[in-house]
């Protein structure tokens, strides 16, 4: 049973030591610095982290065709770099697209280029709630499709009746007189 552990553990080390590099690829980059994108070949939608070494300034902008908007770019906390992100538009075509970072330095604007690789396939957003939850309130929420429906709030037949509410009191009326009885008895049973 521990070989099998540590078999499947060095497994999905392997694993994640041969993909990494894959993921992280530095964007190929012209000049003296480099663009690295996290992950490199994205499906449309998604959302791509940048990371930009050799700019001279503490900001910088970088823009794409692939991306919704330009991506602003600020130092990292952990490396010498500038770190931003970006989302790729949902309607990308699959293909590779430049991306041009542009960093204001002290004398002079550094330009720095790489790519970004948008693959086949579509973002699918999270799923949403349709209809409203069925908890609390004990039904005093209408459905909205049945509200529609029928051009009022919808009405439920579930739940406690008049039925039920006589044979409730029915039995607490047989549980106090029982009560009673048990504590005559014994009054009575103590006098003796």
């Amino acid at each position: 049973m521990r070989t099998d552990l540590l078999a499947l553990r060095a497994a999905g080390a392997a694993a994640v030591l041969v993909t990494l590099p894959v993921l992280a690829a530095p964007a190929h980059a012209e000049g003296g610095g480099s663009v690295t994108v996290t992950p490199y070949g994205v499906p449309p939608g998604t959302e791509v982290d940048l990371r930009v070494s050799g700019c001279d300034g503490r900001t910088g902008t970088a823009t794409s065709a692939a991306f919704v908007s330009a991506a602003r770019l600020g130092p990292s906390a952990d490396r010498p770099t500038l770190f931003g992100e970006a989302r790729v538009k949902s309607s990308a075509a699959p293909g590779t697209y430049d991306i041009l970072v542009v960093c204001p330095g002290h004398d002079i604007v550094s330009e720095i280029k790489g790519s970004l690789r948008v693959l086949p396939g579509g973002h699918t957003p999270p799923p949403t709630p349709t209809a409203p939850v069925h908890a609390g309130g004990g039904g005093t929420a209408a459905h909205p499709a049945a509200a529609a429906h029928t051009g009022r709030a919808a009405v439920t037949t579930e739940g406690p009746g008049t039925r039920h509410a006589v044979i409730g009191l029915i039995l607490a009326a047989v549980a106090a007189v029982a009560v009673a009885f048990r504590s005559v008895r014994r009054r009575r049973s103590a006098r003796s």
